[in-house]
């Protein structure tokens, strides 16, 4: 677990808590131990991980609230959390973690079944069913599960249909927390299954994680969340090293597929995945139909597909079976796949016509790279509108964006400084 050169993590609250450099400081039990370096393979603590475990394990339970690169392990600290918190004789829901998307809910799910593996620790989705697995939720039997992790309409359905029972919670976790208490995002639904908890189990510790707190998020958050640890990282830190960031400037649309078709992917097969984000489902469609026509295997997710093909898609390109993903801001978030080398901007991401959103166009980088590994990105402008987003975003995170022209030598030369 390389990382980059751990930047000046800040650390607001007691000092009562001292780093752990193994994983045998954390008190945790052997079956847990056994998950971390049989199944996950993990050596030693991340310097995340070395900071946050202690706030989170060491009682009375502190809440915190956890700002962290992108790929830097949060999962880990909140999963391990979660796990070690479990009464196993107990069978009721002790642990709840509630993700912005169903395909995070499913990769969190995932961590949570290879760590816990040996703990005998019972676990359920909290996500929209498929068409084939439908249940009415009258007719579903009340969740026995100790771990449950899910999207917040889903929970919060359960909650008010009386079907996930509150009284033996330990610990809430909100992952990408940020863009779940914002207004855009899914404050409402958020909130009520916070007071159910409250209001139901009063000693619940809420851990919130996200790579990006926005101030706005920062003052909603700390109205709600009382009595807390802070851990996070600088501004400028964030956008990350291990990373290079390129921009290309294209005449018009059409060359911009060209740009990706000609340099890009052809450039790219050597180097491994690539995930292509564009702004609209429209542009979805387009470039999809594009790259098709021109020979190439793309699969493209976005919000409209049906549950089981969403989840088709990012299996076969987590298993390897596809090397191209178009995709909307959906996956912009906590995504992990360690194969992707290459993010292509399409579009980049705004806020409203003139205004960059900064937070995910960090969290788009922080696909390629994970865990310091190396990674390129292209960022495609076309025009006045797109170089003043771009000078925007650069200024922001105080970081100048090396321009390439778009020939062959320059695009290779790219990949190489990128280490791929």
């Amino acid at each position: 677990l390389s990382e980059p050169e751990d930047s000046s993590i800040q650390v607001t609250g007691d000092t009562m808590y001292k780093s752990a450099k193994r994983f045998e400081d954390l008190n945790l039990s052997p079956e847990l131990l056994k998950g971390l370096y049989v199944q996950m393979q993990f050596e030693r603590p991340s310097k995340i991980q070395e900071i946050s475990l202690p706030m989170i394990l060491t009682p009375p339970y502190k809440n915190l609230i956890a700002q962290a690169h992108n790929g830097s392990g949060k999962t880990t600290c909140f999963v391990l959390g979660m796990l070690s918190r479990i009464d196993p004789k107990l069978a009721a829901p002790q642990a709840l973690c509630i993700c912005p998307t169903r395909e995070l809910a499913i990769q969190n799910m995932e961590v949570l079944l290879k760590m816990g593996k040996f703990t005998g620790i019972t676990s359920e989705l909290g996500i929209p069913a498929d068409s084939a697995n439908y249940i009415p939720i009258s007719k579903r039997p009340p969740v026995t599960a100790q771990v449950v992790i899910g999207t917040p309409g889903t929970i919060n359905k359960w909650v008010t249909a009386r079907k996930l029972g509150m009284s033996c919670m330990k610990i809430l976790v909100f992952d990408e927390a940020d863009h779940m208490l914002a207004e855009s995002g899914f404050q409402d639904d958020s909130i009520r299954i916070m007071k159910a908890i409250v209001k139901a189990s009063a000693n619940c510790q809420v851990l919130l994680f996200s790579a990006t707190f926005g101030e706005n998020v920062k003052a909603f958050v700390t109205k709600i969340v009382q009595d807390y640890n802070q851990m996070f990282v600088k501004k400028e830190e964030l956008s990350l090293d291990s990373v290079k960031q390129y921009k290309v400037q294209c005449p018009d649309e059409l060359s911009k597929i060209m740009v990706i078709k000609d340099r890009i992917l052809e450039l790219g097969q050597k180097v491994g995945q690539t995930i292509i984000f564009v702004r609209t489902r429209n542009s979805a469609s387009m470039l999809h139909k594009s790259l098709v026509d021109y020979g190439y295997e793309v699969t493209t997710i976005q919000g409209a597909l049906r549950q089981e093909d969403r989840d088709k898609i990012i299996k076969e390109f987590k298993d390897g079976l596809t090397q191209i993903l178009i995709s909307t801001d959906l996956l912009a978030r906590g995504f992990d796949q360690s194969q992707v080398n290459l993010v292509v901007n399409y579009d980049l991401p705004v806020r409203h016509e003139s205004e960059p959103d900064h937070e995910v166009y960090l969290h788009r980088i922080g696909r390629a790279g994970r865990f310091g590994r190396k990674g390129a990105i292209f960022n495609l402008l076309c025009s006045d509108r797109d170089n003043m987003l771009m000078s925007k975003i650069e200024n922001h995170f105080n970081h100048q964006v090396a321009e390439i022209p778009s020939n062959e030598e320059d695009f290779e030369n790219a990949l190489k400084i990128a280490g791929l």
